[in-house]
């Protein structure tokens, strides 16, 4: 799986990897998809009479604490994606002694998606590593599995990167 994020996307034979537009890309050998989310933090209280979304989107899978997640992937190639049976399980990843388990926390049963959009919403309530599984066979009979990885939480590191992001080299 090749898993890749850049300000302006690689170019591709058939879409573009990486961050473009808002979406991150995932492309697997029989799947490319796009996804994007948004995050409602835990402590916002929505007024009555709001207009915007309070949503903040989330880049390529970082939500920096615990919420509620929305998530949107577009099936983007092959076309006939959309005919494909595909279930979604959302999984946190614990260690324990060096050993890494998954604990799903849920799983949607396989359909077909045919306006090519796959959503799903859910609240993360502790940080830490997840990742929603997109699984199914397409229309040759053929296994696919595409891995969403959501990390949750920011480690010092994002804090740092984002305290001194004017003085570090764009790429």
């Amino acid at each position: 799986m090749l898993y890749g994020t850049s300000s302006q996307g690689d170019s591709a034979e058939t879409y573009p990897k990486g961050f473009r537009g808002g979406a991150c890309t995932i492309e697997t050998e029989n799947l490319i998809i796009g996804y994007s989310g948004y995050y409602l933090p835990a402590d916002y209280e929505s007024p009555e009479d709001t207009l915007r979304s309070p949503h903040v989107p989330v880049q390529c899978g970082k939500v920096p604490e615990p919420a509620a997640v929305n998530i949107s992937i577009d099936l983007l190639y092959p076309e006939s994606a959309r005919n494909f049976l595909l279930s979604q399980r959302l999984v946190r990843i614990v260690t324990t002694e060096d050993t890494e388990k998954e604990l799903e926390i849920l799983s949607t049963p396989a359909q077909q998606h045919l306006s090519g959009v796959v959503t799903q919403a859910f609240k993360l309530s502790e940080a830490g590593q997840y990742i929603l599984y997109l699984e199914g066979k397409n229309t040759e009979n053929t296994s696919i599995q595409v891995k969403v990885p959501l990390k949750v939480g920011l480690d010092w590191q994002d804090h740092l990167k984002k305290l001194f992001s004017t003085f570090l080299r764009k790429d």
